[in-house]
């Protein structure tokens, strides 16, 4: 089930319940503020779980196999592995920007244009930094880049 799903569901994330928005709130007050800073580090928290998954199991799986096609399995599954921390190490430097942006006031806001980002759009993705609209221009910017 995706992220967005959960959240229609009322399913936490991470286990965090997705915030509830009472009438005539501040966007990004304290509250807000308070419930993303916990979202971020339980996310944050579960990654770091991950990474240290990862090294006791190449620890535990290192082994010498004589046989060549053996080792060399072994060899493919451990670069698969470290690939997948490496995106996690740096989702949890995302994080920690995010958490910073958090904490100077600057979160909730599109990096682009300066307008809300939306409560919907942070609860699907916390470490969001521009609007939906931003987002999607920048998305076609890269795709014309990326044909040229």
């Amino acid at each position: 089930m995706s992220t967005v799903e959960k959240q229609k569901t009322g399913q936490t994330m991470y286990g965090v319940e997705p915030y509830k928005e009472t009438k005539g709130e501040e966007y990004m007050g304290e509250p807000m503020k308070k419930h993303f800073t916990k979202l971020l580090n339980a996310w944050k928290g579960e990654l770091m779980q991950s990474v240290d998954r990862t090294v006791d199991h190449m620890k535990d799986e290192a082994a010498n196999f004589p046989d060549p096609a053996d080792r060399a399995s072994q060899e493919e599954e451990f670069a698969l592995e470290l690939r997948n921390r490496d995106r996690e190490r740096k989702l949890i430097k995302k994080i920690d920007k995010t958490l910073q942006k958090i904490q100077d006031d600057e979160y909730g806001w599109c990096d682009s244009c300066g307008i809300e980002i939306g409560l919907r759009r942070l609860e699907a993705r916390p470490t969001a930094d521009l609007c939906f609209d931003c987002k999607e221009i920048a998305e076609k910017k890269e795709k014309t880049v990326g044909k040229g």
